[in-house]
């Protein structure tokens, strides 16, 4: 795995191994495996790889940057995936292991304003929905870049992210994750009433956990969120509501929601799985978890490694479908 660090570098192998660490701000300074590796990607996925690598500064931590696993070579299948709202790429740190192990290419980029070593950064507080847009689009441009197919999962708003990509590009499969489409207690109908009454007050940052406060697991992500990320999250998902009704453009998009889901609105994602299934019904699938407890964060082993055991079976088999 190639993560841009302010660490000596260390190599393994030869080009398709993983290479870990790096005083590199950009491509040119990465390690000699690596840029070997890249010399087999084409000069336009380079430059997407250097953008990305170099997003990366000082203030981001280990944990928090993006994560490459990659193989030196286009594959028949690129992964991205997208972690959610104030966590980092390390939350699918395993996933992005098992599927390179597979042979994929995987990519785990990390969203705007998050990742800071600053657990009480504010950078949240200038998270855009068009910062979003920008990032998914480049991160499916990246990742057609290293495979011929491409695969793109979420979670949370992740999963929101990977939803809006299902709706404007032919990726091979899209699963999203426990997506944000609203807060569990907020209808359906005032999504962008309250999206504009949050936005009309002022930006505040509120605790996840208002117990734990700043000592609230997973170190590698925000114990704390800003009011205006959740608004232009809810912008976004307004977005990919209204147009629902072009339907989809992956050859298959995945909902997986947890039956006793503890934050986000499953009501929306059943209604707007509806929408799409009146215009494609052969490319929707919802995948319902029944045996997990009460509970939003089902992926995150260092949070509840028992719950992130039981479900990830299930979630590798729905990104990578049939082998």
């Amino acid at each position: 795995m190639f993560t841009p660090s302010r660490r000596p570098a260390k190599e393994h192998g030869g080009a398709n191994a993983h290479v870990q660490g790096t005083l590199a701000r950009s491509l040119k300074d990465a390690p000699k495996a690596y840029l070997l590796a890249m010399s087999r990607f084409p000069d336009r996925t380079r430059a997407t790889l250097d953008r990305l690598i170099s997003r990366d500064h000082d203030r981001v931590s280990e944990a928090g940057r993006t994560k490459l696993l990659l193989h030196g070579e286009v594959r028949p299948l690129s992964v991205v995936l997208f972690h959610g709202l104030s966590a980092s790429p390390t939350q699918f740190v395993r996933f992005a292991h098992e599927l390179h192990a597979h042979g994929h290419n995987v990519i785990v980029p990390r969203l705007p304003r998050h990742g800071h070593q600053d657990r009480l950064s504010t950078g949240l507080a200038h998270l855009t929905a068009d910062d979003l847009r920008r990032f998914a689009d480049e991160s499916v441009d990246l990742a057609s870049g290293l495979g011929e197919k491409v695969v793109v999962g979420g979670f949370s708003l992740g999963g929101l992210l990977t939803a809006w990509i299902a709706e404007r590009y032919p990726v091979e499969r899209a699963v999203a994750i426990a997506p944000f489409f609203g807060i569990s207690w907020v209808p359906n109908r005032l999504m962008g009433s309250f999206a504009r009454l949050i936005l009309a007050l002022p930006n505040r940052f509120q605790w996840w956990d208002p117990i734990a406060r700043e000592r609230q697991q997973p170190e590698h992500g925000y114990p704390r969120y800003a009011t205006h990320a959740i608004a232009q999250s809810y912008l976004l998902a307004r977005e990919v509501m209204a147009d629902a009704e072009r339907g989809v453009a992956a050859n298959r998009l995945v909902f997986v929601t947890n039956s006793r889901e503890a934050a986000v609105n499953n009501r929306a994602v059943r209604h707007l799985e509806r929408r799409l299934r009146t215009i494609h019904p052969e490319r929707l699938d919802h995948a319902v978890l029944t045996d997990v407890p009460f509970s939003h964060d089902i992926i995150e082993p260092l949070r509840h490694p028992q719950i992130a055991d039981r479900v990830f079976p299930t979630i590798m088999n729905l990104i990578e479908g049939e082998r």
